[in-house]
């Protein structure tokens, strides 16, 4: 009878504990207000900034924190355009995304800040890894150009691409790069530049190249959506965050 009261008390708990909603964290960059979001379980926890794609946090960006949530990770979703600024379409995402992709020293600012925020919430500071899907993909390549002090960055069919003007650096974090082998966003000088990066930079990276898949392969609401490769990509940052945030 005892194990079966404790099996309740903690079944009751774990649903308590994940039938919670991201909540809204409100951050500023000088006048500029930043509405992040946010699930942080305890304090000191393990967590993971994510990065959302061009048009800001879609639902690809809620569900996964959500999954992160049940592996047992604080999460934070950034937001990178700020109050006012959310794109409505394709053409306006295209615009700002590329503003920020130009002025890379704004978008590292913005990951910083969320990171602050993060950490203000109750994350471990020496444990955050950082995924981006898209756009965010590119921004977690930053944080790993910026030497963010995170146990790891992930970017998820992200754009590759620096500008030619920046010279490669060291790289001290850990790295994976879940790649879409048919993503036409990404050319082969974009993949064989970065790899060049990575090597040069010294950095603990690995690539993974996902067979017929389309930019947005892991997006369910997507057109170019793989449920069995988006599965494998998901099961591999399982692996790598369990690597670089409990081990």
């Amino acid at each position: 009878m005892k194990h079966i009261i404790a099996m309740l008390i903690f079944t009751v708990a774990m649903g308590a504990a994940y039938g919670q909603t991201l909540k809204t964290v409100s951050y500023y960059d000088n006048t500029q207000k930043l509405n992040g979001l946010a699930l942080v379980q305890n304090k000191q926890q393990a967590g993971v900034l994510i990065l959302p794609a061009w048009k800001g946090m879609d639902q690809e960006a809620k569900d996964a924190a959500m999954e992160l949530h049940k592996q047992g990770y604080a999460v934070f979703i950034a937001d990178i355009y700020g109050e006012g600024n959310i794109p409505q379409d394709n053409e306006a995402a295209a615009k700002i995304a590329g503003q920020y992709k130009s002025d890379y020293k704004a978008y590292q600012r913005r990951i910083e800040l969320a990171m602050e925020a993060f950490v203000k919430e109750g994350a471990d500071a020496g444990k955050i890894a950082v995924i981006g899907y898209c756009f965010g993909g590119t921004g977690a390549l930053e944080a790993a150009r910026a030497q963010m002090p995170v146990a790891g960055v992930v970017s998820i069919h992200g754009g590759l691409s620096k500008s030619a003007d920046r010279a490669n650096g060291p790289i001290n974090t850990k790295v994976l790069v879940q790649h879409p082998a048919e993503d036409k966003s990404v050319s082969k000088q974009d993949y064989d530049n970065l790899e060049k990066e990575l090597k040069e930079g010294k950095a603990d990276y690995q690539i993974i190249t996902y067979a017929n898949c389309g930019h947005t392969f892991t997006n369910p609401e997507s057109a170019e959506y793989n449920p069995v490769m988006a599965r494998r990509a998901w099961q591999h940052l399982l692996l790598f965050l369990d690597e670089v945030l409990r081990k």
